[in-house]
């Protein structure tokens, strides 16, 4: 019995030698699936940093900080400086609900739509001035700017040329005023950053034109006084070149509904004519 007792220890003990390594091969085990999570979490945090920084490309472009003012409100843009002007519309649709085709924007005269903002020296803190009527409000208007338009033109074509009227020769036989802006023929330029001066109206007086974009007003000016005419307010404006001095013309702001409103301005340099009735009545005009 003692045998087989010290067999049975002997035994025990054998069996209890081969578990213990059973031990060590499960600690080592924990250790190695701990090490593989901790990967696993390492390699998960990486990716997740690549994906962040791939959202924020954008930020690595230049940007403008623009102040836009529209209807008598503003409204902060963060813009990249190498958009055209036809995207700084959209981001202003998505802001006050214009659509582009509907906008006037100005920006030292009437922004233009195939060029960046770089190309025109748009910098931060630059003032955006927008013009525009949603198409309710265009439509709501009493007297259509396109009908208007439409009978001054008929009755345009049914008149001798303007120059030769009367009415309009006793300012024209004056002469060329002395200390008008100087004039270029064949060409067309952006409106000067400072006033049309020099020129003749109706009455024969000095009249000088400013073009207050900030405000949307047309300053007509004269010795005696000057005339804040809200640029929404003018009808129409047309023009004719001046016989025998082509590079200049005669232009007529209408003012109300009737030829009887409209302002003649005399001598007015003809690289100035475009952009004086697209600021005035805006390229996307349509009534």
């Amino acid at each position: 019995m003692a045998t087989q007792d010290g067999s049975d220890e002997v035994r025990m003990e054998s069996n209890a030698q081969e578990a213990e390594p059973l031990g060590e091969d499960v600690e080592q085990g924990d250790s190695e699936a701990s090490a593989h999570t901790d990967a696993g979490n390492a390699t998960t945090q990486d990716c997740s940093s690549s994906i962040s920084n791939g959202d924020d490309a954008d930020d690595k472009q230049e940007t403008v900080d623009l102040k836009i003012i529209w209807n008598k409100n503003k409204y902060d843009l963060k813009i990249p400086v190498d958009s055209t002007g036809a995207k700084l519309k959209d981001r202003i649709h998505s802001l006050t609900g214009l659509p582009p085709a509907m906008q006037k924007v100005m920006y030292k005269g009437l922004l233009p739509e195939d060029k960046t903002l770089r190309d025109i020296k748009v910098t931060s803190g630059a003032k955006i001035m927008v013009v525009g009527s949603t198409m309710n409000d265009v439509l709501a208007v009493n007297t259509p700017k396109e009908v208007v338009q439409q009978e001054v033109k008929a009755e345009e074509n049914k008149k001798e040329p303007l120059c030769r009227q009367k009415q309009h020769r006793k300012v024209l036989d004056k002469g060329k005023p002395e200390d008008i802006m100087p004039a270029i023929k064949g060409t067309k330029e952006r409106l000067p950053t400072v006033p049309l001066s020099g020129m003749f109206n109706k009455s024969g007086g000095k009249v000088r034109l400013t073009f207050k974009l900030e405000q949307d007003q047309l300053w007509i000016g004269t010795k005696e006084r000057t005339e804040k005419v809200p640029m929404g307010s003018i009808k129409n404006v047309v023009s004719e070149p001046i016989e025998g001095h082509e590079d200049y013309h005669m232009m007529a702001f209408q003012l109300g509904p009737t030829e009887a409103s409209q302002y003649w301005v005399y001598w007015v340099p003809t690289q100035f004519v475009d952009a004086i009735k697209d600021t005035v009545l805006g390229k996307w005009q349509y009534f």
